[in-house]
This record gives C-alpha cells, structure tokens and sequence, in this order.
C-alpha cells in the first residue's frame, strides 16, 4: 500500500509518496508566493496551497497506482489564520505566522488580560505570530469581514477541509493558536470569549493520527487517488519530531526551516515558569516544549538571493575559510520578522555588528549562519534554566542539508546531533500518521521503531565548543544592549 506525506510550507508545499515499508518512492515540490502588503507583514492566498495540492499529487503519482493510495497525511506551517464564510468561501487572505501586525493586540493580551491568566487558560502567553492576536486585529480593522465569519481553521486543516469537507484541527497545531487549554485538550471557553468567537466556529479536535474522514469521491477522481483515510495532521513541528523520532520523554528535535525551532518532547504536561517557551500538546499524544525563532533558514536566503544575488548556496558555502569557525569578528542578529523564543519582541530588527572595510562576504555568511545557532542557542538555555538537560538531539529541515551548518550548531549548543535516514521531517512525519490512522502500525511508538534510523552523527569538537562559549557570551549582550533602540527607530 502507499501513503501521501503533505508538507504545506510557507515558501513551497512538498509531498512525499511512501509505501508501507517507510521507502520515500517519490518526492516533490511546488512553490507559491508570499504577499507582503505593509512592512512586516506576511500573507498568503489559500486556494495556491489547494492548487499545489491539485497539481502535486498527480504528478506524486506519475508511474504508480493511485488506486493503491491508503493514507494521507498533512503537516503544516501554524499559527496562520483562515476564515471562512457561511458558503465555506474565503473571507481574505491568511495571515501568517511570521507577520508581525498585531503586537497592539499581544500587547492588550499580555498586559490587560494579562499573562498569569492567558497561561492559567492556555499554557501560554500571547505572541504577535499566534492566531489570537490575528482574530482580534482582524475584529479591530476589518469588522466586516469579521461578522462574516463562519469557520476558523489553520493552514493544513484548510487542505483536509477541501480532502473531505470536514472543518478538523488537531491538538498539536491548535495548541498554537492561544484558544486551546492545551493541559486537558479542548477548546478554553475564556479565551473564546476575549476573542468574542463561539465554539461553532471552532474546528472539530483530534488526535493527529486520528481519520477525520475519507478522501470526497470527486476529489479523489481529481487527484488520481482511491477513496484514502486522510488524519487530522499535526503542526509541522510536532511532525517534524515524528518524522525524525523524537517521540516520548525528554527527546529533542532541532528543526532549521524557514523559521527555526528547539522541540523537546515529555510524556507530561509542563510549562516553564516565564513562558520563554511554548507548551504543547505533541502529534503522539502527549506534550512537548518548543522554542520558535522566526528567521532561520530564511536569513541565509535572504543575504544569497537579496545581498549576494547568488542561488548557488553550495559554493557560497565552501568559499567560507574554516579557520574561520569560532573567530569570526562579525555579529549577526536574525530578527528579520521580529523574534519569538525566547525575547518575544516583535520591533526587534536583524543587525550586523563588526562590519570593517575588509569584511568578506564570507564572513557575513558565516555570521549569519552563527546568529541563527546562537538564537536557538537562547532556547536551549531557557530549556536548562528549567532544569533539562539536552545533550543529544535529532536536526532536520532544509537549513540541516548544509553540513557547516549542523557542525556549527553541534559545537555553539555543545550536543550531538543526529541525522535521520529520512530527512523529511514534516511531510515524512505526516505520512507515518497517515500509516497509524489506516491501521498500518497501531501507535505512533511502533511506527517510529519500525521505520526510523540514525545514518550519521555530529559530535561537538573541545576547542571549538571553548571558542563558541566565548562568542556566544559576547553575542547573548548584544540585545539587551539595542532593544530600547528598536521602538525609537520605528517612531
């Protein structure tokens, strides 16, 4: 039998085609556009994912049988908000997760509401990125559109809603939205309230490896497919960690995609006394404590493609001199959509400091490549004020291709990193849901045992670990040395 693995991403959709031994048979891509309509903002237009979708699977499918097509999964970017109106049209585009128009209403949340209740609810506080704020911007600025509201949903469950015409979330994904009391798994009453929406508006909640229903028998004749059990899916976080094995107590994924993110995964529920870190519930049914940074492998992107003018990554990457490594004079900060984890700042901006007349490109690049280590760094020291200690982690995402890149993050975190056999994260995570809900494997646990291996590991080298400790503490002051600066520089 075969399952379809959906990774619906910010810049490109990706699906893998997998057959029911964990053997990837195929694997593609298809890109769309970011709007950006005002300066820090950040959308999409749905029906481009349902287009991707309409395309990529039929040509997933060139050379095997679709009729053979059991399962289908979906992970996908979280936090963005889709609305529907009564006819299940769209109201307006989504706003994504790494748009930074609300910080008004995370600050009213944060502040007014305030952060000791939106935890007690939610088991979180309020970010700029997260669904809420957008819910009440949108109430704020666009009231019209706003009553026309029938269905909220997030950016996969758009996808199952147009696989099988049922409006489903799973918990991994609407742990994101600060709208689920994320300890018992449902929806929180009071936050609906605050944000003056009612349960039926709300998608149904599942388990990620639970059916939510089976493929429209229109559909499927489009797509090329049988009648196949889609599941609820998961974040693609949470995906990711199932697709590389961090499932059950204490086991770490670092993910280095657009955005970049520290996973840890726990067998109970838990929140960090600040909420540095985000608690939620994770796609093998129970928890997990994820920092997010927003720009990661979107900062190396942009100084190849804006600054450089160079797509050729490869050879960037091998012009930079690795007598280099932990004596770079150059900073980098990579808040190019604001920041997260752990500093929850939405005016922060990205910044090089140490520019001289001899500065190379490649000195930049490596900056850039150690800003973003060192951001996820941050998350991995909330995490040990906590008292948890990672000393082994699973990476992947696209950002983890680049071996410089998985070397130096090994050495500035000082933890092993292991790579998985299956480098697909998100979509090949989702297609092993796929496999649970169809009946293939019954838990997540034997998936993950049956399919999963390690092929290489990355072990951290003394001297450069003593040489990032020394960068890294001059790098954790530069923040708090500009953070008064940002307000006054967007006044």
């Amino acid at each position: 039998m075969l399952y379809i693995g959906i990774d619906l991403g910010t810049s490109a959709t990706k699906f893998l085609l997998v057959d029911d031994t964990g053997k990837i048979l195929n694997s593609i891509s298809k890109e769309y556009p970011v709007i950006y309509p005002n300066s820090g903002w950040s959308e999409q237009n749905p029906e481009e994912w349902w287009n991707a979708v309409k395309t990529g699977i039929p040509e997933l499918l060139k050379g095997f049988n679709g009729q053979e097509v059991k399962g289908i999964g979906v992970a996908g970017q979280m936090h963005g908000l889709v609305v529907l109106d009564d006819n299940d049209n769209i109201i307006r585009n989504v706003i994504l997760w790494n748009d930074g128009r609300t910080w008004k209403e995370t600050e009213y949340l944060n502040t007014s509401i305030g952060k000791d209740k939106l935890s007690l609810n939610t088991a979180n506080i309020a970010f700029a990125g997260f669904t809420a704020p957008k819910i009440l911007w949108m109430k704020e600025n666009e009231p019209d559109n706003f009553k026309r509201i029938s269905k909220i949903m997030l950016p996969k469950d758009y996808i199952n809603y147009k696989l099988t015409g049922v409006h489903a979330c799973d918990y991994s994904d609407a742990s994101g939205m600060l709208l689920l009391d994320v300890e018992n798994k449902c929806w929180s009453q009071e936050m609906l309230d605050i944000c003056s929406i009612t349960k039926n508006q709300m998608p149904m909640l599942f388990e990620s490896y639970d059916v939510i229903g089976d493929v429209k028998s229109d559909t499927a004749n489009e797509l090329g497919i049988c009648t196949a059990k889609v599941v609820a899916g998961a974040g693609d976080n949470a995906a990711a960690a199932i697709g590389t094995g961090a499932i059950g107590n204490g086991k770490c994924n670092i993910s280095l995609g657009t955005s970049g993110t520290v996973f840890i995964s726990s067998d109970k529920f838990g929140v960090d006394k600040n909420n540095a870190l985000h608690s939620f519930c994770h796609a093998d049914g129970g928890y997990h404590l994820m920092g997010c940074i927003l720009s990661a492998a979107s900062c190396h992107k942009w100084i190849c493609d804006k600054i450089f003018t160079e797509t050729d990554y490869n050879k960037l990457e091998q012009e930079i001199d690795t007598s280099l490594l932990g004596k770079n004079e150059l900073f980098f900060l990579p808040y190019l959509m604001g920041e997260r984890s752990p500093i929850n700042d939405t005016d922060a901006t990205g910044m090089f400091i140490g520019l001289r007349p001899d500065t190379t490109r490649s000195q930049m690049l490596l900056a850039v490549l150690e800003g973003v280590s060192f951001a996820i760094r941050d998350n991995i020291e909330v995490a040990k004020s906590i008292g948890i200690d990672i000393k082994t982690s699973y990476i992947c995402g696209g950002g983890a291709k680049s071996k410089l890149w998985r070397k130096l993050i090994s050495n500035i975190l000082n933890i092993e990193l292991e790579i998985p056999h299956a480098e697909e994260g998100p979509g090949y995570g989702s297609a092993m849901l796929s496999m649970v809900g169809a009946g293939e494997y019954k838990t997540v646990t034997e998936c993950d045992s049956q399919l999963l291996s390690v092929k290489d590991k990355i072990i951290p080298e003394k001297e450069l670990v003593n040489l990032y400790e020394e960068r890294y503490n001059k790098f954790k002051q530069i923040y708090p040395a500009v953070k008064n600066l940002y307000k006054t520089i967007k006044e």
